[in-house]
């Protein structure tokens, strides 16, 4: 299994408790980690990256204990790398390879292939050429999980990968994670608060709201009764064409 949670818990200094007795696996699949705002999805993922101390329960990550700095893991945070001038998006995967400087000059000939081949991968080959700031939102997504990519990663967390994305980009950045995850054959884990676009293309789903957690199968998560016991509000869910549309009621 890519993960393995047992009765997780984590409870901040100010009494806010972001997860409450969490258990779950992970396997080789797309996993959507989904609820509003201060649920914590990013508590979640930043435990899973070793980054916060962890209080009750235990956490394998491909089989070993949660570990800071973890190379099997691909990693996107909510703020992407900075759209510095000048700085352009093939510089930012070099940095990842050799933190010391930008550039390529210092590279080897695998490590330029290794570049090559995750910009290859994800349609960004001549984007990466162009300065950042010079960047749409849904194409520098395209670098920054190229970057992620770097090193052959198992798992891959990427933390609302569509925020501030138009609907056409959201959709196109679902379409490139689902193919990516099939072409490598790795675990995908998705957070979002906006669910409508990340729902088709999940295989299974974890709901957190006001402490609690609902998992399982897209289909048999996203129901408007299972929703409305979670949230503590009336939820409607419309399925058409293969996609969900969930809002308050």
């Amino acid at each position: 299994m890519a993960l393995t949670i047992t009765g997780l818990s984590k409870t901040y200094p100010n009494g806010v408790r972001a997860l409450k007795n969490l258990s779950l696996t992970i396997g080789n699949e797309m996993f959507g980690l989904l609820g509003p705002n201060g649920a914590g999805k990013t508590t979640l993922i930043r435990t899973l990256l070793g980054l916060i101390p962890k209080l009750g329960g235990t956490v394998a990550v491909l089989g070993a204990p949660v570990r800071r700095g973890d190379a099997r893991i691909g990693y996107l945070p909510q703020t992407g790398a900075a759209a510095v001038p000048r700085l352009r998006g093939v510089d930012v995967l070099a940095a990842s390879l050799n933190g010391q400087r930008l550039g390529l000059a210092r590279h080897t000939a695998a490590d330029r292939a290794a570049i090559d081949a995750v910009l290859d991968m994800v349609g960004a080959a001549d984007l990466a050429q162009r300065p950042l700031a010079s960047l749409s939102g849904g194409e520098r997504q395209r670098v920054l999980i190229a970057q992620a990519l770097l090193g052959k990663p198992r798992l891959l967390l990427l933390d609302e990968p569509l925020a501030g994305l138009d609907p056409r980009h959201q959709a196109d950045i679902m379409l490139l994670l689902r193919r990516v995850q099939r072409e490598l054959g790795m675990t995908v884990l998705c957070s979002a608060h906006d669910v409508n676009v990340l729902l088709p293309a999940m295989d299974r789903v974890l709901f957190l709201a006001g402490g609690g957690a609902v998992l399982g199968p897209v289909a048999q998560v996203a129901t408007g009764p299972v929703l409305s016991r979670l949230y503590g509000t009336p939820i409607d869910v419309v399925q058409a064409g293969g996609h969900f549309f969930v809002r308050a009621a």
